[in-house]
């Protein structure tokens, strides 16, 4: 085989400096041709970004104010478009430089390339620093201010408990519906959620129509306007309504409606509450749904609620082993007040424990249909309604035939033994906290419902704690809610920063109040110090650790607390 030498490379010396290289357009080297030209000219080499410590956002040009993590592909985004004349040249790489946190600078390493002469392309890498300067966004500056929203959605629910809000809370922190709030403000029958647009306070608005039955109403206030160009200025006002049924509410149906309904018992128990009422009739069975147009057309109030519920001891019972999800059974039951020894022993004040001895109902053995079937035992205690022993005032119950009522009506199992001991719980809850010395705040309830204080918060405290054992009791419900892993050895949590209208803005000073935004706030729960009376039920329902999350606040992530929003 022949060989056959390669061409010839021909060579030139560069005219600067008289190194060989390959001849081109200018006759220089790659190093004499950087000195000659820069192609650099006309790019920055220190430039500035907007971040607004409240919010933790940067401002992205010309107007838009970002959420962007450390050296993430969003801040290197911002960085690049504070800078002039990248237009002409062509960007090939850039990446960040590592420097200190509080370094308020931030170190961008970029490579472009230009043509300089005729075919002929330099590249050069160089560095450019960004000084991190802090100001408020103009979300941030209205929260400082006084009475500067522009939407209101007043949530009302006309009952004497909380239980509603607290798992109102919690659907809210699940779907991260809060993010766009500026501010809640607890009311007597509710809460007030402030916004800063008209547009955050709809689709509050569109989430609540979905998780509870409601109805709502729109207002609107004219602040201001120009007849020259013709535009206004408006606060726009939301009330929304929660029909005053809960779970497990006893309630009468209207005879009228109950026919509509495919001719149900108008004595009902309310199962469940979503986007529409589920009633029960418990004798039979049978359920029906009540949406919330059907409800407001005719509304009806509860006959009783669970602090009208009456203890009793199953002597026995006989089920009818089905294959739905309520098993009906025939049982005998007593009160439970007829297998204590005393009253005396109780911690149950007298004044609210009923005398049934007086009336001679306390050894008296009561035979009812119950739904409960499936879980009720003998020994077993449950909480019902003594339909005999109350006095109602409503006209449609009047109106039903007397033999066709049953004597009690069994609502749901309860375990008091197990709820005598002093177990603390393994998991816990988070809420919407309230700001430290908040307007009109006069107690330290948790979070954002209880802030009033006063008469009140020894209620509401007993309704958080009915809640959290309806949490226990319910996997249905549980579902709906975020629980969380408790520390033993922790005793109370931190407070979020949400401040309250007109109050605790950035402007207001304390380093506490610089985040500015809405965090959580851990709710532990104190079961409190019982005797420890006869022995635990075995079948107490027991949170599942596969259902807890981690708590991502404490854990040691630095700065990695927008986590927890984006989860």
């Amino acid at each position: 085989m022949e060989f056959v030498p390669a061409p010839a490379i021909h060579r030139v010396l560069c005219a600067d400096c008289g190194t060989p290289i390959v001849p081109n357009s200018a006759n220089l080297c790659v190093a004499c041709l950087r000195n000659t030209v820069d192609i650099t000219e006309g790019i920055p080499k220190q430039a500035s970004v907007a971040y607004c410590r409240n919010c933790e956002r940067f401002l992205s040009p010309p107007s838009a104010w970002t959420i962007a993590r450390p050296e993430s592909p969003e801040l290197l985004s911002i960085c690049l478009k504070k800078l002039k004349g990248l237009n002409k040249v062509r960007l090939t790489d850039a990446r960040f430089i590592w420097t200190e946190p509080h370094s308020k600078r931030l170190r961008v390493a970029i490579t472009i390339q230009k043509e300089v002469l005729t075919n002929t392309i330099l590249e050069q890498t160089f560095e450019i620093e960004f000084l991190v300067q802090y100001g408020q966004c103009p979300d941030c500056t209205r929260l400082a201010a006084k009475n500067t929203w522009k939407a209101l959605v007043q949530v009302r629910q006309k009952v004497s408990h909380k239980r509603t809000f607290l798992y109102l809370e919690q659907l809210i922190l699940k779907y991260n519906a809060q993010k766009d709030t500026i501010s809640v403000k607890e009311v007597r029958d509710g809460l007030d959620f402030f916004y800063s647009q008209r547009s955050h306070a709809l689709k509050m608005v569109e989430f609540l129509n979905g998780v509870v039955p409601v109805r709502s109403k729109s207002s609107e206030q004219l602040l201001s306007s120009d007849t020259h160009s013709n535009t206004a200025n408006f606060k726009f006002t939301y009330s929304v309504e929660i029909i005053p049924i809960c779970k497990d509410d006893l309630v009468c149906i209207p005879p009228k409606l109950a026919r509509s309904l495919s001719n149900i018992h108008p004595l009902t128990v309310c199962t469940r509450v979503g986007n529409s009422l589920q009633l029960m009739d418990v004798v039979t069975l049978r359920t029906c749904d009540i949406p919330p147009t059907i409800y407001w057309r005719q509304p009806f109030d509860s006959l009783a609620s669970i602090t009208d519920l009456v203890e009793f001891t199953v002597l026995d019972i006989e089920p009818d082993f089905s294959k739905s999800r309520d098993v009906m059974a025939d049982a005998q039951v007593a009160l439970a007040a007829a297998f204590r020894s005393s009253h005396k022993t109780s911690k149950i004040p007298e004044d609210e424990v009923m005398d049934f001895e007086a009336t001679g109902q306390a050894d008296t053995i009561l035979h009812t249909r119950t739904h409960l079937g499936g879980i009720l035992q003998p020994g077993d205690t449950a909480l019902g309604y003594f339909i005999t022993n109350s006095n109602y005032n409503s006209d449609d119950f009047s109106s039903l035939p007397t033999n066709l009522l049953p004597d009690i009506i069994l609502v749901k199992k309860t375990y008091p033994n197990r709820r005598k001991k002093s177990k603390t719980r393994s998991w816990k809850l988070r809420s919407i906290a309230k700001e430290a010395g908040e307007e009109g705040e006069t107690g330290s309830g948790r979070g954002v419902v209880g802030r009033l204080g006063g008469r009140d918060q020894k209620k509401v405290e007993e309704d958080y704690e009915l809640f959290l054992r309806d949490l226990e009791e319910d996997p249905e419900m549980r579902a709906g809610v975020n629980l969380y892993k408790a520390k033993s050895d922790r005793e109370g949590a931190g407070d979020a920063k949400m401040a309250g209208p007109g109050a605790g803005g950035p402007a207001h000073g304390g380093a506490k109040k610089r985040k500015g935004r809405e965090q959580q706030q851990t709710m532990d729960v104190d079961m409190g110090e019982a005797e420890e009376e006869g022995e635990a039920e075995p079948d107490f329902p027991e949170v599942k650790l596969d259902e807890l999350l981690e708590d991502f606040d404490e854990m040691t992530l630095g700065d990695d607390e927008d986590a927890e929003e984006h989860a």
